[in-house]
């Protein structure tokens, strides 16, 4: 099985920086994506961003120029630099991992953390 666990979220006032974090581990072979989902209270999951094996990267228009996700391949990491957080960032934020789990295996994967709440204060 694989497990993704997010960490870094908490509380913070407007115009303030957070950094999550989200480790997989488990049965993994190769991480083909990595991204960041978020949930407000009464709202559907969003994309925040996302990066592939390669770096390429993929933000949502709310976020551009705010956020920055970056990924370390090698620990299995990715992570989500937010500044200047505005009180609309508050949400559950999830991270998403699509893997291959096994080399002779051509199927692909898809994994969800259990989130962790960030909230900013206005």
């Amino acid at each position: 099985q694989v497990q993704l666990v997010e960490s870094g979220g908490g509380l913070v006032q407007a115009g303030g920086s957070l950094r999550l974090s989200c480790a997989a581990s488990g049965s993994i072979f190769s991480i083909n994506a990595m991204g960041w989902y978020r949930q407000a209270p009464g709202k559907q999951r969003e994309l925040v961003a996302t990066i592939t094996s390669g770096g390429s990267t993929n933000y949502a228009d709310s976020v551009k120029g705010r956020f920055t996700i970056s990924s370390d391949n090698a620990k299995k990491m990715v992570y989500l630099q937010m500044n200047s957080l505005k009180p609309e960032d508050t949400a559950v934020y999830f991270c998403n991992a699509d893997v291959t789990r096994f080399r002779t295996d051509i199927n692909r994967y898809n994994y969800w953390g259990q989130g962790t709440q960030v909230t900013v204060s206005s």
